[in-house]
């Protein structure tokens, strides 16, 4: 149980109503056992009438009358503790998987990009779901029943032991056996469980993909590949169910067979001790209601360990994420971006997952209001400049500077703050076009929207859906264009109105007129930013104040529009490109 260590910090949390708990376990115990012992007492004294002659039926009557009442009253009683126990102990484990869901949830966030592109998001998804609904399990029935348990063994045991110590021993000789059968089988439970979690992962990963990538998998019309290794996955993972069912099976039915066995030694045991005179029938009765009453308790000593075992290998699971150390750290300048002027400082940076340096030896400075445009081929490193300003990654050599300071220095949520992001793949929620633009901004006003929209040139089209702003979008904003999402996702970067603005190749999928549209509203914008827009279009760029040209991480050439244009370089033959295109 060393992973489950980890969770000890919960039970500390609610240590309060879990002694509460444990204590109601104990009272519901013991009038659980008035019940035996009162059924003893009435088969002592009607087998004392039976030997006797002279005590009058009435006084049994009387006897038996009162025991009945006690017995009814007191199973009423342990029944009303036995609900409060699962109040209290359920309870808890509810509250602790809101919790470990939350701080699961919260290191994902704070995890660095690095770590998504390396695990899959099903699996993600599997481990703060099914992984820890496993462990739930831990803090509930397992506790509850665990608790449970041990309380009736020790409170009837003791008893047991008090009335009748030789009887209590031969009762409990089958309980050894029971120990050393549930320490082998829960070992083998514990592989089994996490492989079942592990291909679970896989089917979720699977899926959500599968669903993701629908619109590919029906254009390319691959659907029996897909559902063939569907198929196969599915077979896996019942494969792996059922080896875990089949060691999970055993435990049942071994209980039973020892619980079995110690009724057969008690019976055995004490109907020689009732003839020899040393016991009498109302004790033997009683040990045989006792004996019964820990067959629940013994068989689900079983399955407490199969959910523990359960347990432990997902929190294992879970840790494994819970250890990973965010490569990102946040700096201690709480205070936000002042003014917004960028400085790259022999900035070099390499993927350390595929060894591409995206680049290398950057320098450029940006004043307040100024725009840079960045040109270059597919994957010469354009979008890695975005990502290092707003500290996706962080640089290998050089350094970044806003206003003067060290980029590193900047607390990232203040960083963050002030900066306006336009990714080349921009994301949609399945929420409304008016929630996905106030994501920018959480108290934005409706008159904010429209005017954040207008900038992006976005409103008309907005406008002509049946709900407007409130319509829904489908999962990543399927419902509207590509264009129509690029648009939304700028006014989102607008209406934030941060110091600083990035767009990533953002009006790839708009028109030349709507581009001219966007492009003439940012400059009335990004008057009082600091801007820089990564494009494959001049048209996008012509108006910056600076471009740069990127080549395998390195700048080629350096300056404005019409200086870049009297030069013979790739600035230039694109450009001439494009113009040609333009007027065929």
């Amino acid at each position: 149980m060393k992973e489950l260590k980890y969770l000890n910090k919960y039970l500390y949390k609610y240590r309060v109503r879990l002694l509460f708990g444990v204590l109601i376990t104990i009272i519901a115990r013991i009038f659980s056992l008035f019940a035996p012992r009162l059924i003893g007492n009435s088969l002592t004294a009607v087998e004392r009438f039976i030997k006797s002659e002279t005590t009058p039926i009435e006084v049994i009557k009387e006897e038996l009358f009162w025991n009945i009442v006690i017995i009814i009253s007191a199973a009423i009683v342990s029944g009303f503790f036995t609900f409060l126990m699962r109040q209290t102990i359920i309870n808890v484990s509810r509250y602790i998987e809101f919790d470990l869901k939350n701080e699961i949830f919260e290191h994902y966030q704070k995890l660095s990009l690095s770590f998504y592109k390396n695990n899959r998001t099903g699996d993600l998804m599997n481990r703060i779901s099914e992984d820890v609904g496993k462990v739930r399990m831990y803090f509930g029935p397992a506790i509850m029943y665990s608790i449970n348990t041990v309380s009736l063994f020790v409170i009837v045991i003791s008893y047991m032991v008090s009335i009748a110590p030789v009887l209590t021993v031969y009762t409990l000789l089958p309980l050894p056996i029971l120990s050393v059968t549930i320490y082998k089988l829960s070992k083998a439970i514990n592989i089994r469980s996490t492989a079942v979690q592990e291909i679970l992962s896989d089917l979720s990963t699977f899926t959500q993909e599968s669903f993701s990538g629908i619109a590919v998998i029906k254009s390319y019309a691959i659907q029996s590949k897909v559902n063939k290794d569907f198929k196969e996955l599915t077979y896996l993972s019942k494969e792996k169910n059922v080896d875990l069912a089949k060691i999970q099976a055993w435990f049942f039915p071994l209980m039973v067979l020892l619980i079995g066995f110690s009724n057969l030694l008690v019976i055995f045991i004490g109907g020689k001790q009732y003839i020899d005179g040393s016991l009498e029938i109302g004790v033997l009765a009683e040990f045989i209601i006792y004996v019964n009453m820990l067959t629940w308790p013994v068989a689900t000593v079983g399955w407490v360990t199969s959910i523990i075992q359960q347990a432990e290998a997902s929190q294992k699971r879970i840790n494994d994420f819970l250890k990973e150390v965010p490569k990102i750290t946040s700096g201690t300048i709480d205070e936000t971006i002042k003014i917004g002027t960028i400085e790259f400082k022999n900035v070099s940076f390499t993927f350390k997952e595929t060894k591409i340096q995206a680049a290398k030896n950057i320098n450029f400075k940006l004043k307040l209001g100024e725009t840079l445009g960045i040109i270059g081929k597919t994957g010469s490193g354009k979008s890695t400049i975005l990502d290092l300003i707003s500290r996706l990654y962080d640089v290998d050599e050089g350094e970044i500077l806003i206003d003067g300071i060290p980029i590193q220095n900047y607390n990232l949520a203040a960083l963050r703050s002030e900066i306006g992001y336009v990714p080349q793949n921009p994301f949609l929620f399945s929420e409304t076009i008016e929630s996905n633009i106030r994501f920018g901004k959480s108290d934005a006003s409706f008159e904010e929207i429209e005017a954040a929209a207008k900038s992006s040139a976005v409103s008309g089209n907005i406008e002509r859906f049946n709900e407007g702003y409130k319509t829904i979008l489908g999962e990543r904003g399927v419902t509207l264009s590509g264009g129509q999402i690029q648009r939304i996702s700028i006014a989102r970067a607008l209406i934030k109105d941060p110091k600083i603005l990035l767009f990533d190749d953002c009006l790839s999928a708009v028109d030349a007129d709507t581009e001219e549209e966007i492009l003439k509203n940012l400059n009335v914008s990004s008057k009082e930013k600091t801007t820089l827009i990564v494009s494959h279009r001049i048209t996008s760029v012509k108006e910056a104040d600076c471009i740069i040209v990127i080549e395998q991480g390195e700048i080629i050439e350096q300056g404005t529009h019409s200086d870049l244009i009297k030069e013979d370089g790739f600035y230039n033959r694109l450009y001439l490109k494009q113009n040609t295109e333009k007027n065929q």
